[in-house]
């Protein structure tokens, strides 16, 4: 069981939440930060969109990504959600054994 941290972006920090809170209480994330003020720019149906987006990070653990993944893309407002996962290079024993506790 390896940590990762999975990169979800949102269109406001209510909808942030609400996936948030989701994935705590199912307990198949341990911990999320919510990051709001993001500008991203990307190409959608062929036009070139500029969009405000909050950054809601998940901490959980790699055999929990699936389970993830289909939280949110039935709770995201997106047609197609940014859900990515980012492995953990290193992290500190005492937040390793409590991150375990509450994915418990």
């Amino acid at each position: 069981m390896k940590p990762i941290l999975v990169y979800i972006t949102a269109p406001d920090e209510k909808d942030a939440e609400m996936i948030s809170t989701a994935l705590v209480k199912r307990k198949i994330a341990f911990c999320t930060n919510i990051v709001p003020g993001m500008h991203s720019q990307y190409f959608w149906k062929g036009s070139l969109q500029h969009d405000k987006e909050v950054i809601l990070i998940v901490k959980t653990f790699d055999k929990k990504f699936k389970q993830i993944e289909k939280v949110v893309k039935k709770m995201h407002c997106y047609e197609t959600p940014c859900i990515m996962a980012i492995p953990i290079i290193k992290i500190s024993k005492e937040y390793l054994q409590w991150a375990k506790k509450q994915s418990q």
